[in-house]
């Protein structure tokens, strides 16, 4: 046991360091996390201590899928429906095309430039067709754009591109079978009773027991998770439905989210990005620094000239078209999810498997980089209100 909490310890510190580093240079602190973790993971591989690292561990499995359920559940519950119908046709058209456009390019590159088979070109496709859910919302909840309307328009197109890729996912390669429509069919009943539990909960126990929202709230994504798990789906799509749902209900209790955010960002987070950083491996990559390059010019390259166009017709301001751009261009959870698929499945193999895995998490540095120190649209931005000033004003009301 003591060996869990060295190394626990250890990963803390890291994030501790990368949070750090990142105030210091000003970027955004989940990519200074998958900086630092990526680093941890070549020193750790090249002194024969990869394995202490503890990343294939199930508690450190547990809190890293865990972190990716929160950030995907809170991203949802940003964007309330009432809000949403008014950018309906924006986010579904960008989203569309920001699916559409990386994972036709990249399947054509890895079957007629790399001369892969059908199938791990597909799959290729599929991995590098998504955005990122957990890099965008971290960057949006740092710089506060999360209750702007880009940030609104950001986290709905990707939720829509995210969305294709897990649908062009299971149409491709995973079977559509029974266990398909039970899953869909839960889902279905809890986006309508859902909103009445959880207000019937809040109304007779809430502010009078020990933080039963959070308690209700893990639960419900938890088990939502397990169901969609069992069905052949991931947890994060049930997550992003439930804080969709819950958007009206949650946004009425501020600092209900604030320690939701705590929470996730404070103690899941740091192992979830840290981790996604140590699994990129360097020495495959570099073997293969051809093919990785080709890949990953590949999905910049159809992604901002898919986008941008697009984006241009709904936002006018050219830092606002830019950064829009950029953050649909991430990759991570979905494109590691869709990789691991392909490798456990066979579709891929594992050299394969390392260079999309390096693709997609390169993708999640690039374009969040040039977007924060080029493109910022800081013209958005508010002061921020710090934690310990929080006493201070609740004082004053």
């Amino acid at each position: 046991m003591i060996n869990i909490y060295i190394v626990a310890a250890f990963w803390f510190l890291a994030a501790l360091v990368s949070t750090v580093i990142a105030n210091r240079l000003k970027i955004s602190m989940a990519l200074m996390e998958i900086i630092i973790g990526t680093a941890v993971g070549f020193i750790a591989f090249k002194a024969g201590f990869f394995q202490k690292l503890a990343l294939d561990a199930d508690w450190m499995k547990l809190i890293a899928g865990l972190a990716a359920i929160m950030l995907t559940f809170l991203s949802g519950a940003e964007l309330n429906p009432d809000a949403l119908k008014t950018k309906f046709r924006e986010i579904t058209i960008v989203g569309l095309v920001g699916f559409l456009a990386p994972f036709i390019g990249a399947t054509i590159i890895a079957f007629f430039l790399l001369h892969w088979e059908l199938r791990p070109s597909l799959l290729a496709g599929i991995a590098l067709s998504t955005t990122s859910m957990a890099v965008v919302y971290a960057v949006m909840i740092e710089y506060g754009f999360n209750k702007t309307s880009l940030g609104k328009s950001i986290l709905g197109a990707c939720f829509v591109n995210d969305l294709g890729t897990v649908i062009g996912l299971g149409l491709i390669f995973a079977p559509f079978n029974y266990k398909t429509l039970i899953f869909i069919a839960v889902t279905v009943v809890m986006i309508f009773v859902l909103p009445s539990l959880t207000n019937f909960l809040i109304k007779h126990f809430a502010y009078k027991t020990a933080a039963i929202r959070t308690k209700w709230i893990l639960f419900i994504l938890l088990s939502m998770g397990v169901l969609a798990m069992w069905s052949g789906s991931e947890p994060v799509l049930p997550a992003y439905i439930i804080g969709m749902v819950l958007a009206r209900t949650i946004e009425k209790d501020n600092f209900f989210v604030r320690r939701l955010r705590t929470m996730t960002i404070g103690l899941l987070t740091p192992i979830y990005f840290l981790r996604a950083g140590a699994l990129v491996s360097l020495p495959a990559i570099l073997g293969s620094f051809l093919v990785f390059l080709l890949l990953f010019c590949g999905k910049i390259i159809f992604k901002v000239f898919g986008l941008y166009p697009v984006i241009s017709t709904f936002k006018k301001h050219k830092k606002e078209k830019w950064y829009y751009t950029l953050l649909m261009s991430t990759g991570l959870t979905f494109g590691t999810i869709s990789a691991l698929y392909g490798l456990t499945n066979n579709i891929i193999n594992t050299e394969q498997y390392s260079i999309i895995v390096g693709v997609v998490i390169a993708s999640a540095i690039v374009p969040t980089l040039i977007a924060n120190k080029f493109f910022l649209p800081d013209h958005l931005l508010e002061k921020p209100v710090l934690d310990d000033q929080l006493p201070d004003m609740i004082k004053g009301k």
